[in-house]
């Protein structure tokens, strides 16, 4: 089974959940623009419009994973967790309202799994 790009940990999962009630299906995009900068954002399924300048990580608790393409160059060798946190970004992420934001942990993949890493698309 190929490496995963991006995980998720339980908080965010929850948060996910919660989001999923009020707004359906959802995904996530990471670019290095304004607002929190290289923050993930959060939207309904659909309501950002991704395009040729964006990649497809992979699913992170099965909603699709984005990512600017010039900022994959950066972070291709990273793994990179889904996380959240209080506290109000600046962001148009959905989860702002309820008072936390997601947020972004990472490290770096060991030879092994650079390997046997789930391609982008």
């Amino acid at each position: 089974m190929p490496v995963k790009r991006v995980l998720i940990t339980d908080d965010a999962k929850e948060v996910m959940d919660e989001l999923r009630e009020k707004h359906g299906e959802l995904m996530f995009h990471q670019s290095g623009g304004c607002c929190d900068g290289s923050s993930p954002m959060c939207y309904k399924a659909g309501q950002f419009r991704v395009g040729k300048s964006d990649v497809k990580l992979g699913e992170v608790y099965g909603a699709p994973f984005y990512m600017a393409k010039d900022q994959f160059k950066y972070w291709q060798h990273m793994q990179l967790t889904l996380d959240v946190k209080p506290g109000r970004g600046s962001s148009f992420s959905i989860e702002i309202p309820m008072g936390v934001r997601f947020l972004i942990k990472s490290k770096m993949f060991t030879e092994e799994q650079l390997e046997d890493l789930e391609p982008v698309e």
